[in-house]
Parts: structure tokens; C-alpha cells; sequence
């Protein structure tokens, strides 16, 4: 889908909202802030897994910034 297409779908989308009762409105931005919230703590689990699954492995490493740093010179 190409950028103007998203944009004139999105528009579309904003003024379908704006015929809605305030009430209404009010009510559908609550709940796509849920659903993000949501979202966004599925990403975390799945982000928090990967990494405990990596620290279990042993694909980690430890040291301080310093280290860091002089392991991006070499």
C-alpha cells in the first residue's frame, strides 16, 4: 500500500471518528489505548524471554560501558 493511499485511508478513518457522539469518541480512544498497552506488554514478555532464553545459553556478555566500548575499538 503506497504512502498516499495510507494517507487518504487514515483521513478517511479520522473523520468517520469525528461523525461519532463525543461519548463515543471517548470511548474508542480508551480502548485503543488499551489495546496498545496491551500490545506493547506482549512485545515485552516476548522481548523478556528472548532474553532470559540468551542468558540461560550463555549469549551474553558482561563489563561495564568501558569494556564496551573497547570491544567496539577492535
Amino acid at each position: 500500500m503506497d504512502t498516499q493511499t495510507k494517507s487518504s485511508d487514515f483521513q478517511r478513518v479520522i473523520e468517520d471518528v469525528e461523525t461519532l457522539p463525543i461519548d463515543d469518541q471517548l470511548l474508542l480512544i480508551e480502548i485503543i489505548r488499551q489495546r496498545l498497552i496491551q500490545h506493547r506488554r506482549s512485545e515485552l514478555i516476548t522481548e523478556v524471554a528472548e532474553a532470559r532464553e540468551a542468558y540461560q545459553t550463555g549469549n551474553v556478555r558482561r563489563g561495564t560501558v568501558e569494556d564496551l566500548l573497547k570491544e567496539l575499538d577492535t
